[in-house]
């Protein structure tokens, strides 16, 4: 049944169904290509970013405060706190959501049914791990 609730043919349904393939098709090649954003890896990159950019914000005060302490030359604060903010703003500019600042790299989703260089786990040894266990005392 359709939405006006008559009855579809069989033409229409097959029609209806290689129209709704093709677009998934579409979809999935675009994946591939990287045409299309997944929209769980752009939140997460948005998060990063800002998580990053307030790390870096609220560093500066740690970072500049005992060197400002002493200082009695307001205009000389203010020149040394805008030059930390734009050093700050600078890296963020140049930062890259991908990797951390370890350097390891976040994983993006993939594709359905690639493989996208991901290698298997190993499986887990199952070897005990720690001391020997304790010889029990036979009892007399």
């Amino acid at each position: 049944m359709n939405d006006e609730g008559s009855y579809i043919t069989y033409d229409e349904a097959r029609t209806r169904k290689v129209a709704a393939e093709a677009e998934i098709a579409e979809l999935e090649l675009a994946k591939i290509r990287n045409d299309l954003a997944i929209v769980e890896d752009v939140v997460k990159a948005w998060r990063d970013v800002l998580a990053a950019m307030k790390a870096k914000l609220l560093a500066i005060p740690t970072k500049v405060g005992p060197s400002l302490a002493s200082e009695d030359d307001a205009s000389l604060i203010q020149l040394r706190l805008e030059d930390e903010i734009k050093e700050c703003l600078d890296e963020l500019a140049t930062y890259d959501p991908l990797s951390d600042p370890t350097g390891a790299s976040i994983s993006v989703s993939q594709p359905e049914g690639s493989d996208g260089d991901i290698e298997a786990t190993p499986k887990a040894n199952s070897k005990r791990v720690g001391r020997p266990k304790k010889a029990s005392k036979l009892s007399k």
